[in-house]
């Protein structure tokens, strides 16, 4: 890629749930994308500063006669470098597969939008593999029979993490439209990312972050704990950090919030910390740049024609993720 091939500037650029790897061997960043279309599929858009990006080029497209529908957009797709290979996972969906209503005892639910424009039923969504030999693809996708995850949960936002033993891991978070308290979970891998290799592990719910006390539901209406975009990064000294997002303010505002495992355990516990950015601004992710820095990005302004990706520095120290201005 030459340089005078970026062309496009980040804030002209729309961005929804940034992954950026940096891909030591070119010295340059890749930023990929869901993007609708028939099919639908993964972009990737290359950059040598963050500040300028590439046009994009289609790197993995949801296949015919796959699970999923063809023509819905992937969510948060990401790619990891995994025993030499490149290991893409991104969300995919299927809205003709209904699943179970949600049910607390013997009460049955049914969810709307907060317009009433329309209904939130369950269905088929979770997380898949894809792989390739490359960083820009193109990705096939490993097993079209059905996500990693268990197939009667409704899941998105799978990533990648290593447990202690070096062990591969997908995170992911279970949809509240599913659960009305949403949570982040585990599910083992097999050693080449393929497919699940053991049975779900529980995390922490929605409703156990630390600011989630400021909210009070109302009267005829539950108050649904989402959770949205898990990230796990290990600090200095071994213990484990994992950003996600939620929504606060009884759901008007968007926010990236952060849980901690001192004891450096994937299973925990979990201790849930502070919003780390807030204002309509989440599902970040965290990486090392070429000039020694760790970055995260996320989106501001999620779901509106202005939604762009925002850097920010961080520092981490052995129990904390510290969050400072972004300079350029």
């Amino acid at each position: 890629m030459a340089d005078d091939d970026l062309r496009v500037p980040l804030d002209a650029l729309p961005v929804h749930d940034p992954f950026v790897l940096p891909v030591a061997h070119d010295g340059t960043y890749r930023l990929y994308q869901g993007v609708a279309g028939d099919p639908a599929g993964v972009e990737v858009r290359h950059s040598r500063d963050l500040r300028t990006w590439s046009a994009p080029r289609r790197v993995f497209s949801v296949p015919d006669g796959a699970w999923a529908d063809p023509t819905c957009s992937p969510w948060a797709p990401e790619v990891h470098e995994w025993r030499g290979r490149y290991h893409l996972m991104t969300t995919l969906h299927q809205p003709a597969t209904a699943l179970p209503l949600v049910r607390q005892g013997g009460t049955e639910f049914r969810l709307q939008s907060a317009d009433a424009r329309w209904r939130l039923d369950p269905a088929a969504r979770g997380t898949v593999v894809a792989v390739a030999d490359d960083p820009d693809g193109p990705f096939a996708l490993v097993d079209p029979t059905g996500p990693v995850p268990p197939a009667d949960f409704m899941t998105l936002d799978g990533t990648l993490v290593t447990d202690r033993d070096g062990d591969p891991w997908m995170v992911y978070a279970h949809e509240w439209v599913q659960l009305l308290d949403g949570t982040v979970e585990a599910v083992p891998l097999q050693p080449d990312l393929s497919r699940a290799a053991g049975a779900p592990v529980h995390l922490f719910r929605g409703s156990e972050a630390s600011w989630q006390s400021e909210r009070t539901p109302g009267a005829t209406a539950l108050a649904p704990y989402v959770t949205d975009g898990p990230q796990l990064r290990r600090l200095p000294g071994g213990a484990l950090a994992c950003l996600w997002s939620s929504y606060r303010a009884q759901g008007a505002e968007y926010v990236q919030t952060w849980a901690l495992s001192r004891s450096g355990d994937l299973t925990g516990p979990w201790e849930q910390r502070e919003v780390l950015v807030g204002g309509d601004a989440g599902h970040g992710m965290l990486f090392d740049t070429f000039d020694g820095r760790t970055a995260l990005v996320l989106h501001r302004g999620m779901g509106s024609p202005t939604v762009r990706a925002e850097f920010h520095e961080v520092h981490l120290t052995p129990e904390e993720v510290a969050v400072r201005p972004w300079e350029w």
